[in-house]
């Protein structure tokens, strides 16, 4: 599905990313789990094009590293960073539609996906109409969930996602995400984590994050850091 090749990112001269060679398995629920400022973020980053990468990352089968960051999301690819990055005088159904409307989909595939976001996401229909201005930071985190969803038929990349959430809210956020693995069940989904305990029971494939290089590892290897 998704795979690395001696692949090293940089942002403007400075290196994050060295040496990464490993494959996230088709269909899996893989946790990212390292420290703040280990390379997480980056990695997403790298994956929808917005660094400098040498070597080689490949999306079911094909070689992306030189593919301009606005054709990644046609390939089926959604996106939801750790800070949300919602429009706040959008109401939040309109910051639902909008990969959408960037990715010019038709009226019937949007609805189609939109439909998909509301079965997963109940709460956001009731939500459509407010101003995404005037949401909680949780449930914007659930937006950012819904916009991921409406691009995110085959890889759901979800940075920090449970980071500053009430314990009943991140146990809703967690219930969306079964919800979408029962609904779906060979959509890629990479969660990137600084507290593994949040993943633990949930991911399929666990990859640990270390200044910069990342490693095949599981759960318990980051238990001291929980």
């Amino acid at each position: 599905m998704l795979s690395f090749h001696n692949a090293n990112a940089s942002i403007g001269n400075i290196p994050i990313l060295r040496g990464l060679d490993f494959t996230i398995p088709a269909s899996s629920t893989a946790a990212l789990i390292g420290r703040n400022g280990a390379g997480k973020t980056t990695l997403l980053r790298s994956v929808m094009g917005f660094t400098n990468v040498t070597g080689e990352i490949r999306f079911d089968g094909q070689d992306i590293s030189e593919m301009t960051p606005a054709k990644r999301p046609a390939l089926g690819i959604g996106y939801a960073p750790e800070d949300r990055r919602l429009f706040s005088a959008f109401t939040v159904e309109e910051n639902i539609l909008l990969p959408a409307q960037v990715a010019k989909l038709d009226a019937a595939t949007t609805k189609q996906r939109l439909d998909r976001v509301y079965h997963i996401l109940p709460e956001l229909k009731e939500m459509a109409g407010r101003p995404a201005g005037n949401v909680s930071g949780g449930q914007g985190k659930m937006v950012a969930l819904g916009r991921a969803l409406m691009l995110g038929t085959k890889l759901i990349m979800l940075d920090e996602p449970f980071q500053g959430l009430a314990p009943a809210l991140a146990k809703r956020y967690a219930d969306a995400l079964r919800d979408l693995r029962d609904t779906d069940q060979n959509v890629t989904l990479i969660i990137t984590e600084s507290n593994p305990s949040l993943l633990r029971g949930f991911a399929s494939d666990t990859f640990v994050i270390e200044r910069g290089a990342v490693a095949i590892g599981s759960l318990d290897d980051k238990k001291e850091d929980a």
